[in-house]
Protein backbone atom coordinates (compact mmCIF):
# COMPACT_ATOMS: atom_id res chain seq x y z
CA UNK A 1 0.00 0.00 0.00
CA UNK A 2 1.32 3.38 -0.66
CA UNK A 3 2.08 5.45 2.04
CA UNK A 4 0.75 9.34 2.11
CA UNK A 5 2.25 11.90 4.28
CA UNK A 6 0.01 14.32 5.80
CA UNK A 7 1.22 17.32 7.09
CA UNK A 8 -1.15 19.55 9.52
CA UNK A 9 -0.50 22.97 9.88
CA UNK A 10 0.20 22.57 13.59
CA UNK A 11 2.88 20.91 12.53
CA UNK A 12 2.00 17.41 13.25
CA UNK A 13 2.49 14.57 10.56
CA UNK A 14 0.82 11.81 10.14
CA UNK A 15 1.78 8.50 7.37
CA UNK A 16 -0.66 6.67 6.53
CA UNK A 17 -1.20 3.73 4.01
CA UNK A 18 -3.75 4.01 1.41
CA UNK A 19 -5.71 1.18 -0.69
CA UNK A 20 -5.16 1.97 -4.59
CA UNK A 21 -8.30 4.00 -5.89
CA UNK A 22 -9.09 5.55 -2.65
CA UNK A 23 -9.26 9.26 -2.88
CA UNK A 24 -6.75 10.91 -0.64
CA UNK A 25 -9.35 12.73 1.27
CA UNK A 26 -11.30 9.47 2.64
CA UNK A 27 -7.77 8.45 3.80
CA UNK A 28 -7.79 11.41 5.71
CA UNK A 29 -11.27 11.27 6.72
CA UNK A 30 -11.14 7.74 8.09
CA UNK A 31 -8.26 8.69 9.99
CA UNK A 32 -10.15 12.17 11.63
CA UNK A 33 -7.05 14.22 10.45
CA UNK A 34 -8.50 17.62 11.53
CA UNK A 35 -8.27 20.51 8.72
CA UNK A 36 -10.11 18.44 5.82
CA UNK A 37 -13.93 18.80 6.21
CA UNK A 38 -14.89 17.40 3.38
CA UNK A 39 -18.61 18.91 3.28
CA UNK A 40 -19.49 17.84 0.17
CA UNK A 41 -18.49 13.88 0.47
CA UNK A 42 -16.40 14.01 -2.39
CA UNK A 43 -18.10 14.93 -5.30
CA UNK A 44 -16.05 18.61 -6.23
CA UNK A 45 -18.33 20.89 -5.20
CA UNK A 46 -17.49 22.19 -1.82
CA UNK A 47 -13.84 23.09 -1.73
CA UNK A 48 -13.39 22.33 1.99
CA UNK A 49 -10.61 19.25 1.42
CA UNK A 50 -8.58 21.96 0.00
CA UNK A 51 -4.77 20.76 0.65
CA UNK A 52 -1.61 22.20 -0.94
CA UNK A 53 0.83 19.25 -2.82
CA UNK A 54 4.26 19.37 -1.88
CA UNK A 55 6.56 20.96 -4.65
CA UNK A 56 8.33 18.12 -5.11
CA UNK A 57 5.10 15.86 -5.92
CA UNK A 58 3.04 18.75 -7.78
CA UNK A 59 3.97 17.46 -11.04
CA UNK A 60 3.56 13.72 -10.24
CA UNK A 61 -0.03 14.08 -9.90
CA UNK A 62 -2.90 13.57 -12.54
CA UNK A 63 -3.63 16.92 -13.92
CA UNK A 64 -6.10 18.76 -12.50
CA UNK A 65 -10.11 18.58 -14.34
CA UNK A 66 -11.95 22.09 -15.21
CA UNK A 67 -14.57 20.79 -12.56
CA UNK A 68 -11.53 20.76 -9.72
CA UNK A 69 -9.83 24.46 -10.96
CA UNK A 70 -13.61 25.67 -11.01
CA UNK A 71 -14.23 24.18 -7.62
CA UNK A 72 -11.23 25.41 -6.22
CA UNK A 73 -12.02 29.25 -6.96
CA UNK A 74 -14.39 29.52 -3.90
CA UNK A 75 -11.10 28.04 -1.73
CA UNK A 76 -9.02 30.33 0.68
CA UNK A 77 -5.45 30.42 0.41
CA UNK A 78 -5.46 28.77 -3.34
CA UNK A 79 -2.00 28.51 -5.08
CA UNK A 80 0.04 26.59 -7.42
CA UNK A 81 0.38 24.08 -5.89
CA UNK A 82 -3.52 23.73 -4.41
CA UNK A 83 -5.69 20.71 -5.39
CA UNK A 84 -9.35 18.83 -3.65
CA UNK A 85 -7.99 15.56 -1.68
CA UNK A 86 -11.37 14.26 -2.78
CA UNK A 87 -9.96 14.42 -6.86
CA UNK A 88 -6.52 12.54 -5.64
CA UNK A 89 -6.82 9.00 -6.09
CA UNK A 90 -3.99 6.90 -4.69
CA UNK A 91 -1.90 4.92 -7.27
CA UNK A 92 1.21 2.99 -6.40
CA UNK A 93 3.14 5.59 -8.09
CA UNK A 94 2.25 7.74 -5.08
CA UNK A 95 4.12 6.11 -2.34
CA UNK A 96 5.14 9.04 -0.13
CA UNK A 97 2.96 11.53 -1.27
CA UNK A 98 3.49 15.17 0.80
CA UNK A 99 -0.10 16.88 1.22
CA UNK A 100 -0.06 19.92 3.58
CA UNK A 101 -3.29 20.75 5.13
CA UNK A 102 -4.08 24.38 5.57
CA UNK A 103 -5.02 26.10 9.10
CA UNK A 104 -8.54 26.28 7.79
CA UNK A 105 -10.63 25.74 5.20
CA UNK A 106 -12.71 29.12 5.40
CA UNK A 107 -9.62 31.58 5.64
CA UNK A 108 -7.54 32.73 8.83
CA UNK A 109 -10.46 34.89 10.52
CA UNK A 110 -13.65 33.61 8.77
CA UNK A 111 -15.67 30.51 10.16
CA UNK A 112 -18.70 27.98 8.45
CA UNK A 113 -21.98 29.55 8.64
CA UNK A 114 -23.68 28.00 11.18
CA UNK A 115 -26.34 25.72 10.70
CA UNK A 116 -30.23 27.18 11.06
CA UNK A 117 -31.34 24.57 14.20
CA UNK A 118 -34.96 23.16 13.46
CA UNK A 119 -37.97 24.80 14.09
CA UNK A 120 -39.54 23.78 16.88
CA UNK A 121 -42.69 21.39 16.58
Amino acid sequence: MPTINFMLADGAEHAIDGEIGTPVMYLAKRNELPGILAECGGQCRCATCHVHIDPRWAAKLPKMKDDERETLEFADGVDDLSRLSCQIKITDEMDGLIVHVPQSQYGADSEPEPKPKPEPS
